[in-house]
């Protein structure tokens, strides 16, 4: 016997309100950073995830009740397992690399973090959902103050450009960034003849908050050095 959709049930709607109300909440706080999925993709995500999990719902009270021997065999797991691996391509458009550091794994996570909760609203795992969505906002807004606090080390590209008239300036500027803290993790160097000009191009390791101020004209007073670029 099959099991008709009853539209006039209330849980569903009352489901994807939710779900809409705590994807928003993550939303707001990434929006408010400007970062690329905001407010409505976050809630989107999470009432798509909804959505999707009272599809299989309904159909799984649909057609579960067939016999296991026929040919529709519902497994209504499937479509949890692809939200999951669906979200990934989503949360990869998110994620930019820039250099030798990456943005966007944050926003990345929120989405999935997003979906996750509209799953479980979706299955009417309620208290869960309304306390991971505390906890990622907690997360968001208030351990990012805490990380302020870490000494952790941030790779930052530095080029210069000298003249190769002079004394080598090579290792008064190894030695001048030695001093400053900064741990040399790459170098490179590419020489003009006709310009006569040679540039040097370091990845350095920063530990600790470094003023870039100082840390640049510092730099350019050293002799020979003509241009200086660190970002």
């Amino acid at each position: 016997m099959l099991i008709p959709f009853d539209m006039t049930d209330p849980t569903g709607f009352g489901r994807l309100l939710l779900a809409a109300l705590l994807g928003g909440l993550v939303g707001v706080e990434r929006e408010v950073h400007g970062r690329p999925a905001g407010f409505r993709t976050h809630l989107l995500v999470t009432v798509g995830a909804c959505l999707m999990m009272l599809v299989s719902e309904g159909f799984y009270d649909k057609y579960g009740l067939l016999s296991g021997s026929g040919v529709v065999r519902l497994d209504p797991a499937r479509v949890a397992a692809q939200i999951v691996t669906g979200i990934g391509f989503l949360g990869a458009g998110a994620i930019i690399k820039d250099g030798h550091s990456v943005r966007g794994l944050t926003t990345a996570a929120c989405l999935w973090l997003a979906a996750g909760i509209g799953m479980a609203v979706g299955v009417g795992l309620y208290a869960p959902a309304l306390f991971v969505t505390a906890l990622s906002l907690f997360s968001l807004l208030f351990l990012k103050r805490a990380e302020r606090f870490l000494r952790a080390e941030r790779y930052r590209n530095l080029s210069l450009t000298c003249a190769t008239t002079g004394a080598d300036v090579l290792p008064v500027i190894e030695q001048y960034l030695a001093v400053r803290g900064l741990r040399v993790v790459n170098f490179g160097f590419d020489k003009d003849l006709l310009a006569n000009e040679v540039q040097y191009s370091f990845v350095v390791a920063q530990c600790g908050r470094e003023d870039r101020s100082a840390l640049v004209e510092g730099l350019a007073t050293l002799p020979e050095v003509r241009k200086v670029r660190f970002h």
